[in-house]
């Protein structure tokens, strides 16, 4: 009988070893060519600024006032449809509603909806909170993964099978899959994890079905938790985040993704996916991890979290390289786009308080507090920068799922939740408004070469 060879594939060879040398030594381009052809490396020019690549009335992001004819940087504000997010979520909040729900009508249908509308809204999401036969058996319980985004893309990519019209591109069909994936994220992220958690921690294995009268956050934690019990500040800061992290301009890397992937035609399931791979990378939906990983080695390493002196030693620490990852980096500080403030983060921070009393970790929260405010200082002493530096959402989204008993292995599928309802309204915005496929240029700047023949090389 032959031997069967057996390959083991998350094993680097010494003949891969060897390979990337290779792939290496031909594939570096001198970086001073992309200064001499004017290449704007991740399409932002010398001054942070993004390059134009397309129209939106989605929504809008603003860090800078023109004034006597120069760009002055300003309190950053974001902009639902044309609404300040602030004074959305102002409105939900003063009427004691969940937000998500609304904010997703808003992204995608470009209006705020009537009591009626919101209502039969919510009653359509609900409805299709069910996933196909056997699903959870058949997809989701089978080789789970360690990753909850590899579960998610999987899943996604996996009901463009059950989709009759799956390759339906039409206006009507593509509204329905989106509301349908929006209406279902939740379900797959938690049975995911559970079934992770399952087969890899040896936990017992905890299924609950969504509730009809509960709302995204709600459900959320009704899903995950063992006992489904949530207390009503736990579930409006969760629907908070969801809504802060729902949409945030079509240059960000994952909706970027999602118009140049709804570009080239393919179907809303194959779009969703490659927008989850672009999410799940840690420059984008990764950082919030990073951030409450940085604090717990802060935590361990600092003596006495009130001390300005010992605080500041360890955040300049960080940006020379000598604590934590050793990355050079303060996590949560900073933003592509903010400069002076991150209107997220300022939103954020009045309801992280009161979820730190609730849980008594109030120290905790100074800790967070006291970091954001001597981190600009010292990395303006530290470094040069051509604009300030400000808290982000992930500063504190990432205490407030820890707040939450929410694992880490969640957070970034938690924000795919809240931003596929931008992913789905920047797609149909895609569809309706372009017919070209989305095809940058690329100079090529090797030197032409000869064919050898084999027995001469």
């Amino acid at each position: 009988m032959q031997n069967i060879l057996q390959i083991n594939y998350s094993d680097v060879t010494p003949e891969i070893i060897d390979l990337k040398e290779l792939c290496i030594r031909n594939s570096s381009i001198d970086s001073s060519l992309y200064t001499k052809y004017e290449v704007n490396q991740g399409l932002r020019d010398l001054n942070g600024n993004g390059v134009l690549t397309g129209l939106t009335e989605i929504s809008e992001i603003q860090s800078k006032v023109d004034r006597d004819g120069q760009s002055i940087p300003c309190e950053g504000k974001l902009f639902y449809r044309g609404i300040d997010i602030e004074k959305i979520v102002r409105g939900f909040v003063s009427e004691n509603r969940f937000g998500f729900e609304e904010v997703t009508y808003l992204l995608i249908l470009g209006e705020l909806p009537r009591g009626e509308k919101l209502n039969d809204f919510k009653k359509l999401i609900s409805k299709y909170r069910t996933l196909p036969t056997s699903f959870v058996r058949d997809i989701i319980m089978k080789a789970p993964s360690f990753d909850m985004m590899n579960t998610l893309a999987r899943s996604v990519l996996t009901l463009y099978s059950y989709d009759e019209n799956a390759n339906d591109t039409s206006v009507s069909n593509v509204l329905r899959q989106c509301l349908q994936l929006i209406a279902l994220f939740p379900l797959l992220s938690v049975y995911g994890y559970q079934a992770y958690v399952h087969y890899y921690n040896d936990k017992s294995l905890i299924i609950h079905t969504p509730k009809e009268e509960l709302s995204t956050a709600e459900n959320i934690l009704y899903m995950l938790r063992p006992n489904s019990k949530y207390t009503e500040l736990e579930a409006r800061i969760l629907d908070i985040a969801l809504v802060l992290h729902a949409e945030h301009g079509g240059g960000n890397n994952s909706t970027f993704t999602t118009h140049v992937v709804s570009s080239s035609g393919t179907d809303t399931y194959s779009t969703i996916a490659a927008a989850l791979g672009s999410l799940k990378g840690p420059k984008h939906g990764g950082a919030n991890i990073k951030v409450v990983q940085m604090f717990k080695d802060m935590k361990e390493k600092i003596s006495n979290w009130e001390d300005e002196d010992e605080v500041s030693d360890y955040l300049k620490a960080l940006l020379n390289k000598k604590a934590f990852d050793k990355a050079g980096l303060i996590y949560g500080m900073g933003h592509a786009i903010y400069s002076v403030s991150d209107p997220r983060a300022n939103i954020f921070k009045k309801y992280v308080e009161s979820l730190s009393k609730e849980k008594g970790l109030k120290k905790e929260y100074n800790l967070y507090s006291l970091v954001e405010r001597l981190a600009p200082k010292i990395i303006e002493a530290e470094r040069k920068t051509y604009k300030g530096v400000s808290a982000n959402i992930d500063f504190y989204s990432g205490f407030v799922y820890s707040m939450l008993d929410l694992p880490l292995e969640l957070y970034t599928p938690i924000f795919a939740i809240a931003r596929i309802s931008g992913w789905s309204a920047h797609r149909i915005e895609e569809l309706i408004n372009t017919n070209k496929i989305i095809r940058p240029a690329y100079m090529n700047v090797a030197e032409r070469r000869e064919y050898i023949d084999l027995e001469k090389r």
